[in-house]
């Protein structure tokens, strides 16, 4: 018997900037949170609506996503506008997003 996929999807948008970052703690909590543990999910983490990014907005951003590998949540980034994947290539951080797009 297979296991059923559970797929979800994530809109992150606004300011991930040293000066906006800590606003969006709560909202990534609560999607974690609404995620059963060890349930097959699919989580879609939607980039579009980004506004601005830093070195703060991504380490906040690959802490969430390891948070949500050990709860067994399968992430998949889309969406991802090439400023933010050239950013994320040039602070040196590439391994720790390439899995997950």
């Amino acid at each position: 018997m297979a296991k059923q996929t559970t797929e979800s999807k994530h809109q992150l948008t606004g300011d991930w900037t040293i000066s906006g970052v800590v606003k969006q703690v709560d909202a990534l909590s609560h999607t974690l949170q609404k995620q059963e543990p060890g349930k097959n999910i699919k989580l879609h983490v939607d980039y579009a609506e980004i506004a601005n990014i830093d070195m703060s907005g991504l380490q906040l951003l690959h802490v969430w996503m390891e948070c949500a590998k050990m709860r067994g949540v399968n992430k998949q980034l889309v969406n991802l506008p090439d400023d933010m994947h050239q950013t994320i290539q040039r602070l040196g951080l590439g391994q720790c997003f390439t899995d997950s797009y």
